[in-house]
């Protein structure tokens, strides 16, 4: 029979299976999932801390590995994001949940690969404080990036911290008479006798908080963390001393619990570029509220940093105080860093 035979009649369909309802679009709301801590992240799996009664009363604290679920598609999950799990969230060790919802994040860390690149990549979420790990010595330390770290933090709304290594080896004061009129707070930590000297104080600054420590490799990150979470073993690598270049031995970013469930450290890969792309410059100014007022009679499009600038009068008038000086100095060498090269 040729096709021209045939007609509409000769056309088979497939009978309807009694009883079936036609697809919907909506999604299910999920009311039931479990909500934990993403406090790791490895090649599309997913380590989540469920709080002690999750489940129901008598349930345990526990871990538990995620895959992400398809409805979620490209939605990026990062550690310290607060997900919905459902499915098998029993911990075991064939177990497998997924995360259907991320919860609303209180912060969110970001960086571009450089000052051009419009991507952003998350790096945390949900952290309070981050603490900027620069040594004074072995490597040099890199004022620059230092800069850029707090312009992201304040940026975050996270609240800066510096924390400065190998104090026996070189004196902090001088570096740390760039950032006074900033009024970072500040741990110095040295070698002693086989101990950290300044650990103690490090610890009352991150207790009860979720905090991000960041910095190149071999600026003793790694250390500390080890030295602050007993059992992190945490990887630490040598750095060559001319170039202060070494590996990166910490190859993911993890959150650590710190003893006594006294808050958290997110530890983070050593950096080497740290770019600012995605941040404006008025949200870099907010965060010296005595220097924006007098922004106000600046030409359209001041960079701030310029001969029309109105900041300098503003200063000179004495209407920042008696730091004015030295805080519009800070803020252009905030402002410069967004310009200069990300990797360094």
């Amino acid at each position: 029979m040729s096709w021209r035979d045939l007609d509409e009649g000769d056309v088979r369909v497939r009978p309807t299976r009694k009883g079936s309802r036609p697809r919907t679009k909506d999604r299910p709301a999920h009311a039931d999932a479990l909500v934990g801590m993403v406090i790791g992240v490895d090649r599309g799996r997913y380590t989540c801390l469920l709080p002690q009664g999750a489940g129901g009363r008598k349930q345990p604290e526990r871990l538990v590995t995620a895959m992400k679920a398809r409805e979620l598609g490209r939605t990026r999950i990062v550690v310290g994001d607060d997900v919905a799990l459902v499915g098998d969230t029993s911990g075991g060790a064939d177990a497998l949940a997924r995360i259907v919802r991320v919860e609303e994040r209180r912060s969110v860390l970001r960086r571009t690969a450089d000052d051009t690149d419009p991507v952003e990549r998350i790096i945390v979420a949900n952290a309070d404080q981050l603490a900027i790990v620069t040594a004074l010595a072995d490597p040099e330390p890199r004022s620059r990036m230092v800069d850029r770290c707090l312009v992201a933090a304040y940026d975050a709304g996270l609240e800066p911290l510096l924390v400065l290594t190998k104090a026996d080896l070189a004196d902090p004061a001088e570096f740390l008479a760039r950032y006074t009129p900033l009024e970072v707070g500040h741990v110095v930590t040295r070698r002693d006798d086989g101990g950290i000297e300044g650990l103690e104080e490090l610890r009352a600054r991150l207790a009860g908080r979720v905090t991000v420590l960041v910095g190149h490799s071999g600026v003793g990150k790694s250390t500390l963390v080890n030295a602050l979470v007993p059992g992190a073993s945490r990887a630490i690598g040598d750095v060559n001393v001319v170039t202060g270049r070494g590996r990166h031995t910490s190859s993911s970013a993890v959150a650590l619990r710190l003893p006594d469930d006294d808050g958290w450290v997110v530890d983070t890969p050593g950096v080497r570029s740290f770019g600012l792309a995605h941040i404006d410059v008025d949200r870099i100014i907010d965060h010296f509220p005595d220097l924006a007022a007098g922004t106000d009679e600046c030409p359209r499009g001041c960079t701030h940093d310029e001969e029309e600038c109105a900041l300098d009068d503003w200063v000179a008038e004495g209407h920042a105080g008696p730091a004015g000086p030295a805080r519009l100095e800070s803020l252009r060498r905030l402002l410069q860093s967004r310009s200069s090269p990300a990797e360094y």
